[in-house]
């Protein structure tokens, strides 16, 4: 069963560099067809779909987003990173790595247990 892990710091000030890192087991990050997103829920509100990067190493993100966001892969850890830049406490939100498929539209299949990051000062 495919397992994902996410990591990084609780709390980051505004104008900093939000890092996450998400760790798979029992899969890798290049098997044909799966995609590996972040997606986020701030407090109170729903999930947004952040961005992904394929099997391919390809990179997919919000259009709302885009130029705050960078998703990469380490293939030899199998593991892939989130950077926010710039963040505000308007990126305060729990964080999911999580793994799907892209058709019609994103299925997503297993998620990780999620982390919180603050942004304050």
């Amino acid at each position: 069963q495919v397992q994902l892990q996410e990591s990084g710091p609780g709390l980051v000030k505004p104008s900093q560099t939000l890092s996450l890192t998400c760790s798979v087991s029992n899969t890798s990050l290049t098997s044909n067809y799966y995609y590996w997103s972040w997606i986020r829920q701030p407090p109170g509100k729903g999930l947004e779909w952040i961005g992904a990067i394929a099997y391919t190493g390809h990179t997919y993100y919000n259009l709302s987003l885009k130029s705050r966001t960078s998703i990469s892969r380490d293939t030899s850890e199998n593991q892939f990173t989130l950077q926010l830049f710039s963040v505000t406490p308007e990126d305060t939100a729990k964080y999911f790595c999580v793994r799907g498929v892209l058709g019609a539209s994103w299925r997503f299949s297993s998620w990780g247990q999620g982390t919180q990051v603050t942004v304050s000062s």
